[in-house]
């Protein structure tokens, strides 16, 4: 029997504040109010769409968990929240993607990172040669195979925040 392929969620942060001397420290800086409003109303869309979520792996800085966390909070039933550090700017896609085999018993997963890393990922996960775009909280999906996901996932959509704001 052919094992069944694990749904991949990949989501930009949202909206976060402008980097500069008010947040000397980029590992620190959070959402915008607009920011968290916006993304609340993303996955408000997310569960008028359906989706449900296994386990959601976030990146350990402030904006990414922030994200992440507004994911759990709105999607029913609450999936688990792992922050880990692969997910950080900077690190290679196949390095992130490593992060997968961690969660074997997970069959649907959201990974909550920055770009141009997650576009990256995805660009490593479907085999593409020019990376995913996504815009903050933005949302793509990317179905893999169970045994290897590198380079056979199928993206399956890639949505803008705005068009996920307008599901009802």
């Amino acid at each position: 029997m052919k094992a069944r392929p694990r749904t991949i969620y990949l989501v930009r942060h949202a909206i976060a504040a402008e980097r500069g001397p008010a947040w000397p420290d980029d590992t620190k800086r959070p959402l915008t109010p607009k920011g968290v409003a916006r993304m609340r109303r993303v996955v408000r869309g997310l569960r008028e769409l359906g989706v449900s979520v296994d386990v959601v792996l976030t990146s350990p800085l402030a904006r990414a968990k922030q994200t992440a966390e507004l994911l759990v909070e709105g999607l029913k039933p609450a999936p688990a929240l792992n922050v880990v550090a692969s997910l950080s700017p900077g690190i290679a896609a196949a390095k992130m993607a490593e992060t997968l085999s961690g969660f074997k018993r997970s069959q649907v997963l959201a990974l909550v990172g920055h770009e141009p890393g997650l576009g990256e990922l995805a660009c490593w996960l479907i085999g593409s040669k020019a990376p995913v775009p996504f815009r903050k909280g933005g949302i793509c999906r990317i179905d893999v195979p169970a045994s290897s996901p590198n380079g056979s996932g199928q993206l399956i959509w890639l949505a803008t925040p705005g068009m996920l704001r307008r599901v009802r």
